[in-house]
């Protein structure tokens, strides 16, 4: 199987993952700027996970280009990845309910922390799919910036039982790290 398909199926979870997300922002109650601030630390969270769905997504999408098969447990791995990812309408929903306290918060970076393992993952049955010469075994490498974002949302994980801003911040700054495409990957397909 070549991997069109699955990143078609790909496609449509994550634009339902996505439109869940957005229909968990509510109206503001009030009628002035000032009813916004309620709903500011649900923006927010929005904010930060429409950007890490779409990173993931991205390069998801790069990773697939420099995919010549499919097999078995590719397509179990990438449902592995797609589990995670739509559980972060859960997670936002939470943090709206709850505020940046420190369950909600620890609870989404535990889901980062699953969407990451689940990539790499999904990223090693491509690559024993396709073979250790692979063009996508060739881009990755040695997966360094994969492993602190790993590092950091198990950081902030356990940091948010001490302060959850800190967390948040951890948080972020994976998402700064991976805002512009994988150039290894990009690079693989490029050739």
């Amino acid at each position: 199987m070549n991997s069109s398909r699955l990143e078609a199926f790909t496609d449509g979870v994550i634009a339902i993952i996505i439109t869940i997300m957005v229909l968990e922002i509510h109206v503001p109650k009030g009628r002035d700027l000032a009813a916004l601030r309620e709903e500011v630390p649900l923006f927010l969270a929005y904010v930060l996970s429409y950007i890490n769905v779409g990173i993931f997504w991205n390069n998801h999408h790069h990773m697939l280009q420099v995919t010549e098969r499919v097999d078995g447990r590719v397509l179990w791995a990438n449902l592995g990845l797609l589990f995670w990812l739509s559980l972060v309408p859960f997670v936002i929903r939470w943090i709206d309910e709850a505020g940046l306290t420190t369950a909600p918060v620890a609870a989404y970076g535990t889901v980062l922390t699953g969407a990451a393992i689940a990539y790499l993952i999904l990223e090693r049955a491509i690559i024993a799919a396709n073979g250790p010469n692979s063009s996508l075994a060739a881009a990755v490498g040695t997966e360094s910036k994969g492993r602190m974002s790993l590092t950091l949302y198990v950081l902030g994980v356990v940091l948010a039982f001490v302060q959850p801003w800190i967390s948040i911040a951890l948080y972020v700054a994976v998402a700064l790290m991976w805002l512009v495409p994988d150039r290894r990957i990009e690079s693989q397909v490029k050739r």
